[in-house]
């Protein structure tokens, strides 16, 4: 069963506002995760509908996960966007096997069978663990590999970009910044 678009992402939505413990603005949750500004206003508002984001207006506003948020279960916020549309549709064009069909039945059990599955996972358990904190730097800029002669195999910090002195076995550069020559030691 495939999803929606808006069903994927309510999801994401939700996870990461459970993740983060403040509030976040419709243009940092839309930034963070690559959507849509207009899509993630609207689904903002269903969620909170739902009673799994509360959203507060003003200056200081913003959306934040509900407190009982992450009670809620994955397959309650699919059914709500989902909705309970047959898996197939034998009706448009209608379908001339209808009559004796077995299809249309095996497809529902399977599509109650997946939402069963989704209402034994919480949204909170989707961000425990190791998911809370990758979600929380999602959108931040990566950090920059170190210049040479930093340790091997360990990302910079953003502040650590800086290229440090030349390696031991390679000769300084004759050019220094901008193109200019550094200036000779001349006698003491």
């Amino acid at each position: 069963m495939k999803l929606n678009r808006s069903t994927d992402m309510a999801l994401r939505i939700a996870m990461l506002a459970a993740a983060n413990p403040r509030r976040m603005t419709v243009d940092e949750l839309s930034d963070q995760l690559g959507l849509p500004r207009n899509h993630v206003a609207k689904v903002v508002q269903r969620l909170q509908r739902l009673g799994v984001l509360v959203t507060i207006r003003g200056r200081s506003g913003g959306v934040a996960f509900a407190e009982d948020g992450g009670n809620a279960t994955v397959g309650h916020v699919v059914r709500a966007f989902e909705g309970d549309d047959e898996v197939v549709s034998c009706d448009e064009p209608a379908c001339s096997l209808r009559a004796a069909c077995r299809l249309r039945g095996e497809l529902r059990r399977a599509r109650d069978a997946f939402l069963a599955v989704l209402d034994d996972v919480t949204l909170g358990e989707l961000v425990a663990g190791p998911t809370g904190p990758a979600l929380l730097a999602l959108g931040l800029p990566r950090p920059r590999p170190m210049p040479s002669g930093g340790p091997p195999g360990r990302d910079a910090s953003p502040s650590a970009t800086v290229p440090g002195p030349p390696e031991p076995h390679a000769p300084p550069s004759p050019v220094g910044p901008a193109g200019a020559r550094p200036a000779v030691p001349g006698p003491v």
